[in-house]
């Protein structure tokens, strides 16, 4: 069985991992300069940077699966060079991808297993009682709740993340990779993955930590180091560094600078919701919005905010209540129906329920709206292009080419191809959910000034969000669930966040 990873007292006793002049080419694209990273053992040491700062190129690297160009490892004092993953594995690498690498028809016990499979008293054959034995009590070691026989699929988001914990651990880790580990957890899931963290840390783990979330690095960083560019601008222990100069590190900006100053004309109504109910739960919801106007949605994971878009997207069914537009009432059973009356939808995973991902760009922006653009019945591969093209350059997506597969951009070069589908939709309610999440700073601050610009042009925005910060940077009112019903209708400017959390996660008697 597995040893913990500590055999020295104190964090940070000695050198877990020392990586020095690392360089990586890609063609053209210099994507690491004679980078310098080093981890002590028995911490947490956080990795930071805006999208395309070669973040995820450092750490292929160091997985093996990239070869450095120049540059060497040490893995606790010793040399070594990863010729493939697998080497990785067996020096004490483990990666945790953001896009969880689990067989879903498996159990936990084979999840943990797969590829040290033990053999079997027949041949071909594997012994899957030693499997779940050693998997339990690997989890009992670890104090994981989670039952080695369950079906991966039926697990919620944060248990995946405890079988790719335990998977390491099983692998005798010493130095584990967590990429965005918190980007599709709840709150509950979120706090519960930090006690794994520092748990881990605890036993004398060294942890690489990757997130966009700046509030949890500094909470749970020992060290952090800052990429810009291919190159290391910063590194140090994070008790002399605070988010602001991380920000400014990152992107050579103020942290003040990221929220754009809004200066709208709001008008009159133009999207009203009275009293609606959905078949998901949702309770009597009424609310409007004017042309201008952007309204945050704020509340706790559960509380219905997704319940409410999907039910003004016609993707679940109403129960009771009116939705009108434009002074019109609508009868909206499907997406069709919406997408037709202009409404659009960003969801709040744009990779399982926005994109699709292995279609090129051009399709993705055009997909909904062939008809309207008169490709019903045959489609031009050359006039789609064009018209991607055109939207895409309005709201200036990066992209090698509109023909590019969707899953080849940055996460929010992926939300601005959403929000170009739905200009080509002409659509005039624009809900968008969790529009930032998994994106960096700088790609924030380009969603932002996108929702304002398409503002000023008179559409209406609901902006469901679970971080205040934002909500309260680029809204003009906020509405408050709990409980899959509506408790506050707030000016933003009138209001405090702890007000909105109070009237979020306060019952009131």
């Amino acid at each position: 069985m597995i040893q913990n990873a500590q055999d020295d007292s104190g964090p940070g006793g000695r050198i877990a991992l020392r990586m020095t002049g690392i360089s990586k080419r890609f063609g053209p694209v210099q994507a690491l300069s004679d980078v310098a990273f080093t981890v002590r053992k028995g911490t947490v040491h956080a990795l930071v940077g805006e999208n395309g700062a070669g973040k995820s190129t450092l750490m292929k690297v160091l997985a093996g699966v990239y070869q450095p160009d120049t540059g060497s490892i040490e893995i606790g004092g010793k040399a070594m060079a990863f010729a493939n993953p697998g080497k990785a594995i067996e020096a004490g690498i483990s990666m945790i991808y953001q896009e969880l690498d689990l067989a879903e028809d498996l159990t936990v016990a084979a999840n943990v297993f797969l590829g040290m499979e033990p053999r079997g008293k027949l041949p071909m054959t594997v012994d899957h009682h030693k499997i779940t034995e050693d998997t339990g009590e690997l989890a009992r070691r670890f104090n994981f709740d989670i039952d080695p026989a369950a079906t991966v699929a039926d697990l919620s988001t944060g248990d995946c993340q405890i079988v790719e914990v335990l998977k390491a651990m099983m692998r005798n880790a010493s130095i584990i990779v967590m990429d965005e580990p918190t980007s599709s957890l709840s709150e509950r899931e979120a706090e519960r993955l930090f006690e794994i963290v520092r748990d881990l840390r605890k036993r004398g783990f060294s942890i690489i930590y990757i997130s966009h979330r700046l509030e949890e690095i500094v909470d749970l960083a020992d060290d952090i180091s800052v990429l810009r560019d291919g190159c290391v601008v910063h590194t140090g222990s994070a008790d002399h560094i605070d988010i602001p100069m991380i920000v400014h590190h990152m992107v050579g900006r103020e942290l003040k600078d990221f929220y754009p100053e809004r200066n709208v004309q709001i008008g009159g109504a133009l999207f009203n919701a009275d009293k609606l109910c959905s078949d998901a739960g949702v309770k009597d919801i009424s609310f409007e919005v004017r042309t201008g106007e952007i309204v945050g949605m704020a509340g706790l994971v559960g509380a219905g905010r997704t319940e409410v878009a999907r039910a003004i997207f016609g993707v679940d069914k109403h129960t009771g209540g009116t939705l009108v537009l434009d002074g019109k009432e609508l009868a909206i059973k499907s997406p069709v129906d919406a997408i037709s009356n202009g409404i659009a939808y960003l969801t709040e995973d744009r990779k399982r329920t926005g994109l699709c991902l292995e279609l090129p760009c051009s399709w993705n922006i055009t997909l909904p709206n062939l008809c309207d653009i008169g490709m019903k019945h045959l489609i031009s591969p050359g006039r789609e292009t064009r018209i991607a093209a055109d939207y895409g350059s309005r709201i200036s997506v990066k992209w090698s080419s509109p023909t590019a597969g969707a899953d080849s951009l940055s996460g929010g070069n992926q939300q601005k191809v959403l929000i170009a589908r739905w200009l080509l939709a002409e659509s005039r309610f624009l809900i968008v959910d969790e529009p930032t999440r998994g994106i960096d700073i700088g790609a924030k601050k380009e969603i932002y000034t996108l929702l304002n610009q398409l503002a000023e042009q008179g559409k209406g925005i609901l902006f469901i969000s679970s971080e205040l910060p934002e909500l309260f940077g680029v809204t003009d009112r906020i509405l408050v669930m709990r409980r899959r019903t509506l408790v506050g209708n707030l000016k933003t400017k009138d209001t405090t966040p702890d007000e909105v959390m109070h009237l979020a996660a306060v019952e009131e008697h």
